[in-house]
């Protein structure tokens, strides 16, 4: 079993930044793949970035591209959301994951989630 912990979501206006972090107990965290993924009301939950076990693999969806960035620090069992130029549309509840495929972007692909941390952005 991996327990899942975010924090760092909260309310920003148009234009500005947030880091989330997702902390990991239980299994060995560095064996893992991590994701990020959203869900806003009304909308089905939606992938966001990916990181390989050992963060040499990463991806994006094309709506966070160049805005988002996603790391992990495995000595602190700890992946994060580096999110920039955050725009109304991103305004969700976004949900850490573990899996053990190679920075999967489908949700199917995690076995773990985390109770999810909610980010507003105001226009």
């Amino acid at each position: 079993q991996v327990q899942l912990v975010e924090s760092g979501g909260g309310l920003v206006q148009a234009g500005g930044s947030l880091r989330l972090s997702c902390a990991a107990s239980g299994r060995t965290f560095s064996s893992f793949a991590m994701g990020w993924f959203r869900q806003a009301p009304g909308k089905e939950r939606e992938f966001v970035a990916a990181i390989s076990w050992s963060g040499g693999v990463s991806h994006y969806a094309d709506s966070v591209k160049g805005r988002f960035t996603i790391s992990r620090d495995n000595a602190k069992n700890t992946v994060y959301l580096q999110m920039n130029s955050l725009k109304p549309e991103d305004t969700a509840v976004y949900y850490c994951a573990a899996g053990a495929s190679l920075a999967a972007m489908a949700s199917y692909d995690y076995n773990y989630w985390g109770q999810g941390t909610q980010v507003t952005v105001s226009s």
